[in-house]
């Protein structure tokens, strides 16, 4: 192996501009030219490719978002768009490639792998809804930037006793709604994963207004129903105004925590030498404290279990 290439697709995570600076550092450090694919897939059908060194990377890592930006790709999803891909990656003679990204990209990197390039992939999405992993990149900066929010929410909730809905990213796992819910002390949560009582809930606040409770927060995922219906169906039930508030793509952005920069900066190096060891087809996953290979088919199924024993304890915590 003498070339490889990165590129980040799907959703930007932070900590993925980590990842590119671990795999080009890594890369160089065994020998290897090492190419970064600028806007993702549609970048690697377009021919957008860069030869990356050290200075390309230094001072990175401290930033959101992806230095080599990203996109979402249709053609890629066709035969054609991913055999111009894989001629681009002939042309340029890139022996592995390794991407960042979540569920669809790492489906990408699957096609790929299948049709004979060696592939490697970094779980990079902020809603942690990779079953193959128990952490991806980003997932706790966009947690920590949901508390921040959450506990400013709760200061003017409580000074107005009012009930806020704040609505977080989490289509198909309530993965960050759940942990937030914990971590904030919210009143509430809706997770795509749980059947949603709105009359339960309502008497739940009901319950904690008369025991002197000054602010009722629900954290919603947003697969798991519309804010602003839930909050009209709420408001009928208390009697009194429900705010919502969408904290949509802040979730994306700003410095990636220290676990993210760490997280990233193993999961890169890892993805470098599994394709220097010959064995593509696998993403990088993170298992309790130990980083191990798990094969894409497995990788990039969503996740749809709840940590039971945390929504219990969360039950118990909001009450």
């Amino acid at each position: 192996m003498k070339k490889i290439a990165v590129l980040t697709s799907g959703g930007d995570a932070p900590g993925m501009n980590a990842a590119i600076r671990s795999v080009v550092r890594k890369g160089i450090y065994e020998g290897l030219e090492v190419y970064g694919i600028e806007k993702a897939y549609t970048g690697l059908i377009e021919n957008k490719f860069i030869k990356l060194e050290h200075k390309d990377v230094g001072g990175i890592m401290q930033n959101g978002g992806t230095i080599l930006q990203t996109s979402r790709c249709e053609e890629f999803l066709t035969d054609a768009g991913q055999n111009k891909a894989i001629k681009n990656l002939e042309k340029r003679n890139i022996d592995g490639l390794v991407v960042i990204g979540g569920n669809g990209s790492l489906k990408g990197a699957l096609d790929l792998h299948n049709k004979g390039v060696n592939t490697v992939g970094v779980p990079g999405t902020i809603d942690n809804d990779l079953a193959g992993t128990d952490m991806a990149i980003g997932v706790d900066t966009a947690l920590n930037t949901i508390i921040n929010a959450v506990d400013k929410i709760k200061d003017t909730a409580t000074s107005h006793e009012r009930a806020f809905i704040i609505e977080v990213m989490g289509r198909e796992s309530g993965y960050l709604a759940l942990m937030a819910s914990i971590a904030t002390g919210a009143e509430e949560v809706f997770i795509p994963e749980k059947e949603v009582n709105i009359e339960k809930t309502a008497k739940k606040i009901r319950e904690g207004h008369k025991r002197g409770k000054k602010h009722g927060i629900i954290i919603l995922a947003e697969g798991a129903g519309n804010a602003y219906n839930i909050g009209r169906e709420l408001k009928n039930i208390l009697g009194y105004e429900v705010r919502v508030t969408i904290l949509g793509h802040i979730q994306r952005g700003g410095n990636p925590s220290a676990f993210d920069r760490i997280l990233a900066s193993k999961m890169g190096a890892k993805a470098v030498q599994a394709l220097i060891n010959n064995e593509s087809g696998n993403m990088i996953s993170l298992r309790g404290s130990k980083s191990t290979l798990i094969p894409f088919e497995k990788a990039i199924q969503t996740r749809t279990e709840v940590r039971e024993n945390l929504f219990e304890l969360n039950k118990i915590l909001s009450l």
